[in-house]
């Protein structure tokens, strides 16, 4: 009976604690920086929105960020570069906040603090583009985001920790505007994230795998 407990347990874990099914971003050491041409595309900070889930075995949190500044450089037709700088400070907890005020500023406090963003001492995060590439899913290249047609590299910086990441998006030149739409996941320990990531850890785990998802609007 111990035995078959100890499975459910096991096979329970092994359910609760996935991130939302998403592309897994590719991660790497950084790569060089090249010097951008084109025109600016400001980042609307207003319109632009960027939302993370975080999972548990005992369930998942939602929140999102504010984007305090950012700008694309557009040739033509093509980004060729561009940065976002992320507030940390804004980190901001939703699924929460109509049930439970105390916990929600609870999880947010110890989101922002030391053992995970540290917002005291890192107070912005930033991603710098090194490229933007058209992609067109093939046999053996395909994704999970649906009518991705840009593949989107670029230095993410959380803690003074930077890893280049790349992954599918969506991108549309519409009218003087650009939106940019992403939905992949990230492993929080490769920027020194590592408080309750050990699976040892049953029910106190917190899975290491985040899942991140923007809309990004930009305008001459």
């Amino acid at each position: 009976m111990k035995y078959i407990l100890s499975i459910m347990l096991i096979i329970f874990v092994a359910a609760c604690e996935q991130a939302p099914k998403a592309d897994k971003a590719t991660i790497t050491e950084a790569h060089p920086v090249k010097e951008s041409v084109g025109s600016p595309y400001l980042v609307d900070t207003v319109n632009s929105e960027l939302q993370w889930i975080g999972t548990k075995p005992t369930g998942k949190h939602v929140g999102h960020f504010k984007i305090q500044e950012g700008k694309l450089l557009v040739k033509d037709t093509a980004i060729t570069g561009g940065n976002i700088i992320i507030k940390m400070n804004s980190l901001e907890n939703m699924d929460l906040s109509k049930t439970d005020t105390i916990l929600q500023r609870k999880l947010e406090n110890e989101l922002k603090g030391p053992l995970f963003f540290d917002v005291t001492n890192f107070p912005v995060a930033t991603f710098e583009i090194t490229s933007v590439s058209d992609f067109s899913p093939s046999v053996g290249n395909e994704v999970l985001m649906k009518n991705a047609n840009y593949t989107i590299q670029g230095n993410l910086t959380i803690k003074n920790i930077t890893k280049n990441i790349s992954f599918p998006a969506i991108i549309r030149f519409e009218k003087g505007e650009i939106t940019a739409l992403a939905n992949f996941n990230i492993d929080r320990t490769l920027w020194g994230m590592t408080y309750r990531a050990d699976k040892s850890m049953q029910d106190k785990l917190i899975n290491s795998v985040v899942n991140i998802q923007f809309t990004l609007k930009a305008k001459r």
